[in-house]
């Protein structure tokens, strides 16, 4: 299984998933390219059976460079008539979303908007969405919104524990798709 990792992040706590998610696929088999968001203006998604898009969860979208990204992507796509009306399945294309959030406000009920949102980027290309998955991550620069959110005390977020649950899924997802579950 051929994968490619495309993610954004600011403070570190995305890029620890992506490379998490690299490692499992990996494990479990996979051949995966990492590229962060700015650099994969190139990446013709078509060419992987698993594109990942990982991001942090700004104000229930992901940031703006993510956005554009998948903007200019669709765009692309659409103008030679690859995005297609019904949204037919495209056999063997899947894409997996991966959020990080914290907790100074509402916590994943502001992170799953943002997946849900990349992931019709997808759907809409033909590709079919794997997952969509969201860890905790500490909101960077406020003891006060990585202690007192609804998530309580989330300082080192994502730790060792979360990271090893990402590889074990990821390793898992790869069998998946060669399997076709």
């Amino acid at each position: 299984m051929k994968a490619v990792i495309i993610y954004w992040s600011k403070t570190g706590n995305t890029e620890k998933v992506a490379r998490a998610i690299k490692e499992g696929l990996e494990a479990g088999g996979g051949e995966v390219e990492l590229a962060q968001a700015e650099k994969a203006g190139d990446v013709d998604y078509y060419d992987y059976d698993l594109v990942c898009v990982g991001f942090p969860s700004y104000r229930w979208h992901p940031p703006k460079p993510v956005e554009k990204l998948l903007a200019q992507k669709f765009a692309a796509y659409h103008d030679p008539g690859r995005v297609k009306t019904g949204a037919p399945k495209v056999p063997g294309k899947n894409a997996l979303i991966f959020c990080t959030y914290s907790g100074p406000h509402t916590g994943i009920d502001e992170a799953i908007p943002a997946g849900k949102y990349a992931g019709q980027f997808f759907e809409h290309l033909g590709f079919t969405v794997v997952g969509e998955w969201y860890v905790v991550g500490e909101f960077h620069g406020s003891e006060e919104k990585s202690t007192q959110g609804r998530l309580g005390d989330i300082r080192g977020r994502p730790n060792a524990e979360d990271l090893e649950k990402v590889r074990q899924d990821a390793a898992q997802l790869v069998r998946s798709i060669e399997l076709g579950v």
